[in-house]
């Protein structure tokens, strides 16, 4: 599935474009997090020609003006460009989200909250489970405050980034390859995220670990034990098992990202 892109260079009609039969232009994409549903604008919305009084409006209108102010013509946001009317393609989706973030020119990282650099690692946007992903797969994020204004890159801010999410300065930096950590340490940037759906926090981290599977929204917990077991079928690292919880109803599997946080300097362990 490509996915479909915004025209940043429309003038004030936002253009849709479906890429699914073209070569992907180079684009940006946002990472940011979601107000209430009927604060974002959504697909059904751009294609009627409405939404542009929903608070989410401003910020498809700040990164068509940043994507222009970056050259490119093409952006991408998650609360629009997927038709969440269709199970089959939201499932699509989320299995290529990894993908996406990954192939854009730049991420823009939109801090809602943040309205200096002062604030910057209190930022909501640090504890989403989503936004995980958000952050390790582009080669480029640039930082965003309340405003618009650039506080820095994910090159930049590595350490302050860094500290505020446990993740190592050469994963961030692109040096250090994320195939190379070990599972558990992997599962320890997940621990405490929160996601609005329970499902989501397993269903996050699918591009992390280069996993597809098909999402069952109502199936709980189960997901994360889903998750695992797919893992297990394309690893041979037993790391995956260096958790530690009180609830050991998934027996050798966690129940929760949230077992794995004291494993973040596990290295992997692979059976010879």
């Amino acid at each position: 599935m490509r996915p479909r892109s915004l025209n940043a260079h429309t003038g004030n009609a936002l253009a849709l474009k479906n890429a699914i039969d073209e070569e992907i232009p180079p684009y940006a994409i946002l990472s940011h997090t979601w107000g209430a549903d009927t604060e974002e604008v959504t697909l059904e919305d751009l294609a009627n020609g409405t939404g542009k009084d929903k608070p989410g409006y401003a910020k498809i209108r700040f990164c068509g003006e940043q994507a222009r102010l970056d050259t490119l013509q093409y952006f991408w946001i998650d609360t629009c460009c997927i038709d969440k009317r269709s199970s089959a393609e939201l499932s699509e989706a989320i299995n290529s989200m990894y993908r996406w973030y990954q192939g854009a020119n730049v991420c823009y990282a939109y801090l809602a909250d943040v309205p200096s650099k002062t604030k910057f690692s209190g930022s909501k946007w640090f504890t989403r489970g989503w936004t995980l992903q958000e952050l390790i797969a582009p080669s480029k994020v640039i930082f965003l405050d309340e405003e618009w204004n650039k506080l820095g890159t994910k090159t930049s801010l590595r350490q302050s980034v860094s500290d505020c999410t446990g993740i190592p300065g050469g994963v961030l930096s692109d040096s250090d390859s994320l195939e190379n950590v070990s599972i558990a340490q992997r599962m320890s940037w997940a621990a405490k995220r929160k996601t609005t759906r329970l499902e989501d926090r397993a269903y996050c981290l699918m591009g992390i670990f280069g996993i597809n599977m098909p999402l069952l929204y109502g199936e709980g917990e189960r997901a994360f034990l889903r998750l695992q077991e797919e893992i297990m079928r394309i690893s041979d690292d037993h790391s995956l098992f260096a958790w530690r919880s009180s609830d050991n109803r998934g027996g050798l599997l966690a129940t929760s990202p949230d077992s794995f946080i004291g494993s973040h300097n596990i290295v992997g362990v692979v059976k010879d």
